[in-house]
Order: structure tokens, then sequence, then C-alpha cells
């Protein structure tokens, strides 16, 4: 019975640190998209606007309320890139911050 209730607990336990990183791991692609998106906008505020950026993903659950910010904000100032370009790019940045965030 020990056994059983000790796996259990391993499971938890590695469940709770995947949940943790996931969230890390978002965070930082929020903020790296926010400062690239900055950049494309022509925004001397970069790091206000990452934070701006980061707030926007506690509007629901998923990518699809940062994804929306940005597309609106590149909407309104005339950026173009497109829908996929922005998916690709949330991608990327995602991997960039695991791999941040795994070898500090």
């Amino acid at each position: 019975m020990s056994t059983m209730s000790d796996r259990e607990k391993a499971f938890e336990s590695k469940f709770a640190l995947d949940q943790e990183l996931k969230f890390k791991a978002e965070a930082r692609r929020n903020k790296l998209l926010g400062l690239w998106a900055a950049e494309l906008l022509g925004r001397a505020d970069a790091d206000a606007y990452a934070r701006d950026v980061i707030a926007s993903d506690f509007v629901e659950a998923g990518d699809e309320d940062v994804f929306r910010k940005i597309r609106a904000d590149f909407d309104a100032a005339g950026v173009a890139v497109s829908d996929t370009d922005l998916r690709s790019k949330m991608l990327e940045l995602l991997a960039q911050a695991v791999e941040q965030i795994q070898n500090s």
C-alpha cells in the first residue's frame, strides 16, 4: 500500500512541476512576444507593452487572448504580419522560453 501512495505522490509532484514549467514558459513567451511586437509597432515603451501582453493572457485559458491582443494592435497600426506568421512566432518563442528556463 505504501508503494502505491509513494507513486501517487511522485506523479502529483511531477504534475505540479510540469504545470509550473508550463506557466513560467508561457509567461516568458508572452514577454518575448510582447517585446518582439513592440519593436514591430515602433513602441518606445517595449517593457510596458510586454507587461500588457502578459496581462492579456489572464483573460481566458489558452493562447487566443494573447493572439487577439497582438492581432488587434497590429491591425490598428497597419503592421503586416499574417495570422500564420504570428502563430509561428508564438510557437518559436515558446520553445525559446522553455530552453531559457531549463538552462537557468
